[in-house]
């Protein structure tokens, strides 16, 4: 009577489908309705927007292209789905039946020749054959094994999301050390052309020295700006270099592979339209990296529901058949077979499972907290970015009257020089004041394609491009 006592409530809430634990619900953040260099209009799902075709080079696609395929860490990333979906049914396979079942063989007899001599058969064998199986299950009273299920899929969720938030930290680190190193390869021509300007002004001074209208001193100090620029141009070797090794490196290849390729040079890459950034909201569903949280939070709250599960007590069904046939002098076979039910109940653990409750309560709160700093931290950088690149644009356009002033500059002060209107001081300070501008141009065009990279990168354009054929 005790019996039926007991199970009868246990069955009753085996039909009804008792699952502990809180429901998952999405969270909710209070965003702004835009942004600040932003209007209110929502942006379509930009996850499989190729925004580095605004640059329009055709080396920079072909990078891009074949380093989605080719990247290790986005290899990595899509293995951990791999692992992710085995984790689902590892999780949900503790709430499903189990059976197993074994058999064995032997021979034993034996040896003496008195035995044989007095017995008109052989009785020195016995062979025994047998064989069973075994079957259980545990009854998921409370869902434990379906929290754990549902813990697992969020997981591998958030591992698919991964493999986005991999493409876009590709992305963006591909296209940044491909504008990096056509920015080396600019300056560094650039300087040669400064070069050979200041070897021109140098003979320039040479020939005024002979003319006696020039003193050694200006000829040491013409000589001075030309050894300046000498030292300058291996740096920008190396920068171009370390660039081009790096890109390898995305690609998954050696070092120095792809430096033959991009030695012939081309335009600094820069934008060739804006960017659709959306608003606040739009960033939960374009992001890869808030999915992924928001997904890690599914997780640890299903979490709490395994945890709650095992304070309650478990049902499990089991039984077993064993059979087995002897073969000696006469031929006979055995047989066994138990089945029933086993109820554990837990009394005292010392509080353990009900710490473990609070620390799987505790486990989602922090994934909580992530997920709205990752929030947070997406539109700072949508901010950021607009800002930066708003600004960089000015930038760039000041930066080109600057340029062609200092060119002007420096076509006066050198025809004032041969005149003898002017000193050399006004020829080299227009030299260095031209060389300057350029080279600040040059990093202006760099930083404004960088943080165009960052714009698109921040509202999560380009995660869900996947390689040609992949």
């Amino acid at each position: 009577m005790k019996i039926v006592k007991v199970l009868l409530p246990l069955s009753l809430a085996l039909l009804s489908g008792c699952v502990v634990g809180p429901d998952y619900k999405s969270p909710t953040a209070d965003l702004p309705s835009k942004f600040s260099q932003g209007g209110k209009a929502e942006s379509d799902n930009v996850a499989l927007n190729p925004w580095w075709e605004a640059f329009r080079d055709k080396k920079l696609n072909g990078l891009v292209a074949q380093g989605l395929g080719e990247n290790l860490n986005v290899q990595q990333s899509i293995e951990r789905v791999v692992e992710a979906r085995a984790n689902v049914i590892v999780a949900g396979a503790g709430g499903l039946p189990q059976i197993s079942a074994n058999g064995s063989g032997s021979v034993a007899g034996q040896d003496g020749s008195y035995l044989r001599k007095n017995s008109g058969r052989d009785h020195s064998q016995t062979k025994t054959i047998g064989g069973g199986g075994d079957a259980s299950w545990l009854i998921d009273l409370f869902g434990q094994y379906a929290r754990a299920k549902e813990s697992a899929s969020a997981s591998l969720d958030a591992a698919y999301a991964d493999v986005n938030v991999a493409r876009l930290a590709y992305l963006s680190d591909l296209t940044n050390s491909y504008i990096e190193a056509r920015y080396n390869q600019e300056a560094y021509a650039l300087q040669q052309k400064s070069l050979a300007s200041r070897r021109e002004t140098l003979k320039l001074t040479n020939d005024i020295k002979a003319a006696g209208a020039a003193s050694s001193l200006d000829v040491v100090q013409a000589e001075g700006l030309v050894n300046t620029t000498l030292a300058e141009l291996p740096g920008y070797q190396t920068g171009f270099n370390q660039a081009a090794n790096h890109i390898a490196t995305l690609l998954g290849v050696p070092a120095t592979t792809v430096t033959a390729g991009l030695r012939n040079g081309g335009s600094q890459p820069s934008p060739r339209y804006n960017t659709k950034i959306g608003i606040p909201a739009d960033l939960v569903r374009n992001r890869p990296d808030i999915r992924r949280a928001e997904r890690l939070l599914a997780a640890a709250t299903a979490q709490i529901g395994v945890a709650e599960a095992q304070l309650y007590p478990s049902l499990t069904l089991s039984g077993n058949i064993d059979g087995s046939r002897i073969v000696s002098s006469v031929a006979g076979g055995l047989g066994a077979w138990s089945f029933g039910p086993s109820l554990n109940i837990p009394i005292f653990n010392g509080g353990r499972l009900k710490a473990n409750v609070d620390i799987a309560k505790s486990g989602a709160q922090q994934q909580y907290l992530s997920w709205k700093q990752t929030v947070l931290q997406g539109i700072e950088e949508v901010e950021n970015a607009l800002v930066a690149l708003r600004n960089n644009y000015q930038t760039v356009a000041a930066l080109r009257k600057v340029v062609n002033s200092y060119e002007d500059a420096l076509g006066l002060a050198r025809e004032s020089y041969k005149g003898g209107a002017t000193s050399l001081l006004d020829v080299l300070d227009a030299e260095r004041n031209l060389a300057n501008s350029r080279i600040a141009l040059a990093a202006g065009i760099r930083n404004l394609a960088n943080n165009y990279v960052s714009l698109n990168v921040a509202i999560g354009g380009g995660a869900g491009v996947e390689a040609i054929g992949q």
